[in-house]
């Protein structure tokens, strides 16, 4: 079930357990990115992830308005954010068979900026990212979903040509918000949309090999 957020007392119990064990690591680097002075914020990535256990690292553009706390959203990375996206990718990761337990999210773009991210501020994301993955011990996937989490990847690697693993498999794919989907033609709608069903098919074949 999509959009679990709506429930105050599910919101409560993931907000309590961003310090249980597994996730305290991802937690403790998101501590290190706020910066009330400058003006910096970035949520907390839900405990219904598999944290430092997770095996597929999944990358999207920056934290929508539904991460932010207090009436606006949960203040929480969480696939059961009220909001399309996050209800789209539960559901496709459902439908692959990928449990969200084998997952940790995470932005290019980290903080909360709610658009496209600049090239300096994709540089400035990049040493978080070094450090999210090397709290990541038995990856193997990472999903890249939409143009700006492509592009700042690509920045990324060549920053850090040996950050990955051997091993671990890249996937290139669209975002899952309704604007990735935006096209005049419906047999282009529709490639987009089998492009993505597959990329997650792929990424589960890789995880359950």
């Amino acid at each position: 079930m999509a959009r679990r957020m709506r429930d105050t007392a599910f919101r409560d119990a993931q907000l309590a357990g961003i310090r249980a064990e597994h996730i305290a690591p991802v937690n403790a680097l998101v501590d290190r990115l706020n910066d009330p002075s400058a003006g910096r914020w970035a949520p907390y990535v839900a405990p219904v992830y598999g944290g430092t256990s997770a095996r597929l690292l999944s990358v999207l553009r920056d934290p929508g308005p539904k991460t932010q706390a207090g009436n606006a959203g949960s203040g929480l990375l969480s696939i059961e954010n009220d909001d399309a996206t996050a209800e789209r990718i539960a559901g496709l990761f459902a439908d692959a068979g990928i449990d969200v337990g084998e997952v940790v999210p995470w932005n290019i773009y980290p903080w909360y900026i709610n658009k496209k991210p600049t090239t300096e501020q994709l540089d400035q994301a990049a040493g978080p990212l070094l450090e999210l993955i090397a709290l990541l011990p038995d990856l193997a996937v990472v999903m890249l979903h939409g143009t700006d989490a492509r592009r700042g990847w690509a920045r990324f690697t060549r920053r850090f040509p040996d950050a990955l693993p051997e091993g671990v498999l890249v996937i290139p794919t669209y975002h899952t918000s309704r604007q990735a989907f935006w096209h005049p033609d419906p047999a282009g709608r529709q490639r987009r949309a089998d492009h993505l069903t597959d990329s997650f098919r792929r990424a589960a074949a890789r995880l359950h090999r």
